[in-house]
């Protein structure tokens, strides 16, 4: 029936319950996202002009032609993502709109289960219900639909990259790095996790790709020399809206120059000792390293340049699912503060307290992204200082205690064989009748 309530024979754990109630929670999370929320659209539109440049290539007039003094979203990508994505103008307006929301959000759950098998879980696991419904929930993910930009392609790319990569199929793994590339340099700084690895055959095809779009795009393009002198000039700058960066805030407070620059090269240190140490210690932890390190890389490659943004920090779904790993830097309530003020689709505006709320909501990124780069800092200094002290470096960082720490690769995503349920036997009949029924005995 289907009000029934689960048997005891399926709800073996207090884990399978709640699996059970929330499927129906990501579900619902999803359809509301995609067909309510993105359909709807909101005052930002990034599909905009990307549809209107597309239609321009197709037609064989100008692209690049934005006013950058104003402040609506402009048309940013190099034309060899022009040649990638121009086929959207094809059909109009409305109807493309919504195939490329259908595309990012098929994108995005395709990536939420390579994440949950990079991490060896199943469908039939409490994590995918519960990765699915934290996913949809975001600032992230929510407004990458809304606002319809190709943000969900680049989370794909960026899981088949690390996938491949792990797999040691190098030139397939390039090949889904130079596609993401090709059409803006987000996932970019990742090329630096295949050099560590020594892992060069990702650049030829990471840097291939791109290259050769390129070179199809601008016989087709009516004026592909303004990317790099109208276009590279404004991403180079550093604007004060719209920007979650350590500049764009530091601009929009009205901060004094050296003071940005300082903050900058202090962060700078610390993502760099961060790096050092996983890679000193842990690079023989293939998926631990590969998904701290990028993500790692990927949060200050959205803190410190001339631009960042909140919906970028999808990227880091991965480097957030080494929760699960024993070794993980962000088992601590610190870690999921700093992720909770880039993650979360609330809002800090006040009405009551207006300049409170403002500053909150305006630096809940920044300081989320920052405070996360400090923490990784801080977990790992702790670790190493600690294994000095004890004389045992030679054997790694790690405390003893975290042999014995739970992880996702220890266990089997397969549920529990059913023990058999002992049935109660019915109650036996007794031969002899009732005392009330017998004949009194002869005297």
């Amino acid at each position: 029936m289907l009000f029934r309530q689960l048997e005891p024979r399926t709800a073996r754990t207090s884990a399978e319950v709640i699996k059970f109630a929330l499927w129906p929670f990501a579900v619902m999370m999803v359809l509301n996202r995609v067909f309510i929320k993105a359909i709807n659209g909101f005052v930002t539109d990034d599909y905009r002009p990307v549809y209107n440049a597309s239609f321009e290539f197709l037609n064989g007039r100008p692209l690049y032609t934005a006013d950058f003094s104003s402040v609506d979203p402009h048309y940013l990508y190099y034309p060899s993502g022009t040649l990638l994505i121009a086929p959207v103008a094809i059909i109009d307006y409305e109807l493309s709109r919504w195939l490329f929301i259908g595309l990012n959000a098929v994108a995005i759950l395709l990536a939420w289960y390579l994440l949950l098998r990079l991490f060896k879980f199943g469908l039939g696991s409490i994590a995918a219900p519960a990765l699915l419904l934290a996913m949809f929930a975001s600032e992230t993910v929510t407004n990458t639909l809304v606002f319809t930009n190709v943000n969900g392609c680049l989370l794909l790319a960026e899981l088949l990259f690390i996938t491949l990569l792990l797999a040691r199929k190098d030139l397939w793994a390039g090949v889904a790095l130079g596609l993401s590339i090709a059409v803006k340099p987000t996932l970019a700084p990742l090329l630096l996790v295949a050099a560590v690895r020594g892992q060069w055959k990702v650049f030829i095809t990471a840097l291939g790709v791109p290259l050769v779009l390129t070179a199809i795009a601008w016989p087709l393009s009516a004026d592909p020399e303004k990317f790099f002198t109208h276009v590279m000039p404004y991403l180079a700058e550093t604007r004060d809206y719209f920007n979650s960066s350590v500049g764009g805030n530091g601009l929009y407070y009205g901060l004094p120059e050296w003071l940005i620059l300082l903050v900058k090269v202090l962060m700078a240190g610390v993502v760099a000792v961060s790096l050092w140490l996983l890679w000193r210690y842990y690079r023989h932890d293939e998926l631990f390293f590969v998904t701290t390190f990028s993500g790692v890389l990927l949060t200050a490659w959205f803190l410190l340049p001339s631009l960042g943004q909140m919906y970028y920090s999808m990227m880091v779904f991965p480097f957030l699912m080494t929760v699960v790993l024993r070794n993980s830097v962000l088992r601590n309530w610190p870690a999921w503060l700093a992720i909770f003020g880039f993650m979360t689709y609330d809002k800090w505006l006040s009405d009551r307290w207006q300049g409170v709320g403002r500053n909150l909501e305006y630096l809940r990124v920044t300081f989320g992204w920052g405070l996360l780069l400090i923490v990784v800092f801080c977990v790992l200094g702790d670790r190493y200082l600690a294994a000095r002290r004890e004389g045992r470096l030679q054997f790694g960082i790690d405390p003893t205690w975290i042999e014995s720490a739970p992880d996702s690769r220890d266990g089997t995503d397969e549920p529990a064989p059913l023990a058999p349920v002992e049935e109660t036997p019915p109650p036996r009949e007794d031969p002899v009748a009732p005392v009330e029924d017998r004949e009194p005995a002869l005297k």
